[in-house]
């Protein structure tokens, strides 16, 4: 479908070059007219889609903006995640360390009781032996056979040393033993609070693990977004050289119908001249007058004041809302219906509305055999047409609000040369005219 429009635009580029070559003369005001509806058209067509790509490329300003910001997330939910791996992989380590202390003190524990069950069977058989032997009176008979006072008081030490290491002996037993159960319960405690731990860092890398996925996805439907819009875009960007390429042609034609005027105008032009001569020699002639109504004065020479008024903006730069632009002709203001005449003799090339210059004229001029143009907007009213020849000071219009337009002037522009969009051969109109 492409191929089909790129085709039908250079098929008509070539027509209309074909039509201005062998039939330079049959291109009627009406058809020029309609070529300029349709570049008009064209153009109009063109913005639309420059603007929906100058759209397209915020779009996807936006969606590479919301992926960085994405990337960056991810970026960091991956520095959590290694950070949360590290913590858990120290967890157990530390489970570890525990459960291998748990074990331990088990053993420990095992050994005591070994050791506990062992002193336990000591003292129970000493128990038994001086339950049976009369323990008592063997303590009472060491103590009777003392051979003096001082012999008395060891016996008594010892006996005393005796009775006290027992009561150690079990006192130290049940401390260890206590003491054990309290260390078994304090570590199982801690291995109890490591387990929750990990399993808290575990839920907590699990959702950030699901946070990631999920940005993925999200990174994914953008980039999946961002491809279509690009795909758009070249559409868009291939139909809209297709236009241009048409514009392009539309205007050669028009500009080689200018031409055709030109050399229109030179031939007047020469005519004129030789008429001029004619009536010098004749000493009887008198000089033309414009055709129609006009109340601005028509000055000597070659050019005349299109209009008189208060001059709102120069030529050249200066702002406009605010934004600094750069002005390629003249405002002239006035009150609505105020006349506008024809800066020179020449033939009208445009004479139509546009959505920008609101009710505007083109003329050609040929004056001592070079060509210049000038340009009339945002008129109330239009008095000629297309493919006319007029005259210096015959009325174009009344003065208006046309088109982009803020109050009612003209904006007059000369170009040394043919008119085009560039607009690359204006000049500031007070070189040739004296306002």
């Amino acid at each position: 479908m492409n191929k089909n429009k790129r085709f039908l635009g250079y098929f008509v580029v070539a027509f209309l070059s074909v039509i201005n070559v062998f039939f330079p003369h049959s291109t009627s005001a009406e058809e020029i007219d309609s070529l300029k509806e349709k570049k008009q058209d064209v153009q109009q067509e063109r913005q639309s889609i420059d603007r929906s790509i100058e759209n397209n490329k915020k779009k996807i300003d936006s969606i590479i903006a919301q992926q960085n910001d994405l990337t960056a997330q991810i970026k960091k939910l991956d520095k959590d995640i290694s950070n949360t791996n590290k913590e858990i992989k120290s967890v157990n380590g530390n489970i570890k360390k525990t459960n291998e202390n748990i074990s331990k003190l088990t053993k420990d524990i095992e050994v005591l009781k070994e050791k506990l069950e062992k002193r336990a069977a000591l003292l129970e058989n000493r128990a038994r032996a001086f339950q049976t032997n009369g323990g008592f009176n063997n303590y009472l008979e060491v103590i009777l056979n003392a051979e003096n006072f001082a012999d008395l008081i060891n016996r008594l030490t010892a006996v005393s040393t005796l009775v006290q290491a027992d009561r150690d002996k079990i006192d130290e037993q049940n401390k260890e033993q206590e003491t054990l159960k309290q260390k078994e319960q304090e570590v199982r405690e801690e291995l109890l609070n490591l387990e929750t731990q990990k399993k808290e860092l575990d839920q907590f890398i699990a959702s950030l693990g699901l946070q990631k996925e999920q940005q993925n996805e999200l990174i994914n439907s953008l980039t999946a977004q961002q491809k279509e819009i690009e795909q758009m875009q070249v559409e868009l960007e291939e139909k809209s050289s297709e236009l241009y390429e048409l514009e392009r042609g539309i205007e050669e034609s028009i500009i080689a119908e200018q031409a055709r005027l030109v050399e229109l105008a030179k031939q007047k032009e020469r005519e004129r001249k030789a008429a001029e001569e004619q009536r010098k020699k004749e000493a009887s002639a008198k000089p033309q007058h414009a055709s129609g109504s006009a109340s601005t004065p028509v000055a000597e020479g070659s050019w005349s004041a299109p209009a008189y008024g208060v001059f709102t903006t120069e030529f050249g730069y200066d702002v406009l809302n605010g934004k600094s632009r750069y002005h390629y002709g003249m405002d002239i203001a006035a009150a609505r219906g105020t006349s506008i005449v024809v800066a020179a003799d020449g033939y009208i090339t445009n004479a139509s509305y546009s959505s920008s210059y609101g009710n505007w004229v083109i003329i050609t001029h040929s004056i001592n055999g070079q060509t210049f143009t000038t340009v009339y907007s945002h008129m109330d009213s239009l008095s000629v047409s297309q493919g006319q020849y007029v005259e210096k000071g015959q009325y174009l219009g009344g003065m208006g609000n046309t088109g982009y337009s803020f109050g009612n002037h003209l904006h007059f522009e000369l170009h040394e040369g043919d008119w085009n969009n560039a607009k690359s051969n204006a000049v500031n109109p007070r070189k040739y005219i004296s306002f």
